[in-house]
């Protein structure tokens, strides 16, 4: 099976797309404010690197438990489906699309629906915001990909990060870097001083 690789944040669309969800919220339900030194805490906490990412990403979301959350994912969506870059729209694409994200499961899960790739690998979340598992990041991203498909042929990789992509770039047969909605092609090997098999051999 030949497939195509897509991170999502600032690679499809221009944006982070929780951030954005977040300030979204703070406009249209601005009491989720009372989050705001829970979440100060838990950031202090990951700059001190007492927490990591994983850790502080629940405190974060916590304010999901505040607001009509299905309602407020299809209004944000409904405002912000057009910022997709034209390369990455559905009719656009060469091959079959898996889309593997850090962003949280109660976003990314209308995203799929609405922009149409084909498969989703995010990080997922409990009803309060609290992850599930692990964050959906570096490694942790291809052991969650092989798991769902062991034996694919992974053609094209697009990610706007080249520093923490470096694992789902080592699955690809090109590599492209996006930058302000442009994709620029690099040479694995070249960039990181590494071969792909020897990346992943030393997991």
């Amino acid at each position: 099976m030949k497939l195509d690789i897509y991170d999502f944040d600032k690679t499809m669309v221009p944006f982070d797309t929780g951030a954005l969800f977040w300030i979204y919220c703070l406009l249209h339900y601005p009491w989720i404010i009372i989050c705001g030194p829970y979440q100060l805490a838990a950031g202090i906490l990951m700059l001190l690197k007492v927490a990591d990412l994983t850790t502080v990403k629940g405190p974060f979301f916590s304010f999901v438990r505040l607001i009509p959350l299905e309602k407020a994912v299809k209004k944000f969506w409904d405002k912000y489906e057009s910022k997709v870059f034209d390369w990455a729209r559905k009719e656009n694409r060469e091959r079959f699309s898996v889309v593997i994200s850090a962003g949280p499961d109660f976003l990314m899960n209308e995203a799929k629906k609405r922009i149409g790739f084909d498969d989703l690998i995010c990080t997922k979340h409990d009803k309060n915001g609290k992850i599930i598992g692990k964050n959906c990041h570096d490694s942790e991203k291809v052991r969650l990909f092989r798991e769902k498909y062991p034996d694919a042929h992974v053609v094209n990789v697009y990610s706007d990060s080249i520093e923490n992509d470096m694992y789902i770039f080592s699955l690809g047969e090109r590599c492209y870097n996006t930058v302000n909605g442009e994709r620029i092609y690099f040479d694995f090997e070249e960039k990181y001083g590494i071969k792909p098999e020897e990346l992943m051999s030393g997991e």
